[in-house]
């Protein structure tokens, strides 16, 4: 469970740098303390996108496609992910666990919306290695596809950039597919994960 507080640590952080920023741009004087309470407050509380995020409480079972290389056949394995909401209905928390590469893989993501920022935030850690790795994106008009963007460093030097499209597709169904390129290169398919909600 250290982990979850690691990640909600981060997050608040983000939050708080975020209303910090909006603040900035927005106000030129100084908000009456009241009035900024009550925006304060009215932020904080969960919207539409949160309600959305609570449909996909439940069990899941999963199955991944990895391409390991461009134009050749994915890898793929099964698994499960255990979604619930957190903290009043205010953030998504998974569990997820599968295999990645020949090998058991398990990872656990924190996904929510900023009120204040109006983008999708997404906050994920796994087996795989010891960093935070955090994308940020938005949603298209009904809400059903989210689209989030992030980078990291790699152990060999440079970045890899990574681009994610998060499907909403039914009540009982939803997709999510990763693609990256290193530094400047072309973008490729890497991973593909279709859940589909236990009976």
């Amino acid at each position: 469970m250290r982990y979850i507080t690691v990640t909600l640590v981060a997050l608040a952080l983000v939050m708080t740098a975020s209303f910090g920023e909006a603040k900035e741009k927005k106000h030129d004087k100084q908000m009456d303390p009241q009035a900024m309470m009550e925006l304060w407050q009215k932020l904080a509380q969960p919207g539409e996108p949160h309600k959305a995020f609570a449909g996909l409480a439940g069990t899941w079972t999963t199955t991944t496609k990895e391409w390991m290389e461009p134009g050749k056949p994915p890898t793929e394995a099964s698994g499960t992910a255990d979604m619930k909401m957190l903290l009043g209905g205010r953030f998504l928390y998974q569990e997820f666990n599968s295999q990645m590469m020949g090998q058991p893989f398990s990872g656990i993501g924190i996904d929510a919306y900023d009120n204040v920022r109006k983008k999708y935030v997404t906050a994920w850690m796994d087996t795989m290695g010891t960093g935070i790795f955090i994308m940020e994106g938005t949603a298209s008009a009904d809400g059903k596809t989210i689209t989030l963007k992030g980078s990291h460093p790699e152990p060999g030097g440079g970045q890899m950039h990574h681009r994610a499209v998060w499907k909403l597709v039914d009540s009982n169904t939803q997709t999510f597919e990763m693609y990256g390129n290193h530094g400047h290169g072309k973008e490729a398919k890497m991973m593909e994960i279709t859940y589909t909600r236990k009976p």
